[in-house]
């Protein structure tokens, strides 16, 4: 296995990362933008009111993009363990 090899499963880790956290950290941040909004247009200085509808979305967006984050997933480690054997030198 050589030092290319390494780097490009890392790299590719990686982007199968940002790939399956993306869409879920824009949730967090649309909601988060939005309790701020409303924070502020109502003078509510409330420093916890924005957790409750965040964990929410956040559990929406794994109910509707689960399926999606968990096949990326399971397709990259098919990828990796099926050419498992050309890591083996």
């Amino acid at each position: 296995m050589s030092s290319s090899d390494i780097i490009t499963i890392a790299r590719q880790t990686v982007w199968v990362i940002v790939k399956t956290s993306v869409p879920l950290l824009l949730v967090s941040m649309v909601v988060g933008l939005i309790i701020s909004l409303f924070q502020t247009l109502t003078s509510i200085q409330e420093q916890t009111l924005t957790f409750v509808p965040k964990l929410i979305a956040i559990l929406i967006g794994i109910m509707v993009m689960g399926t999606w984050i968990l096949n990326e997933i399971v397709a990259f480690m098919n990828t990796l363990w099926g050419s498992f054997s050309q890591y083996i030198l």
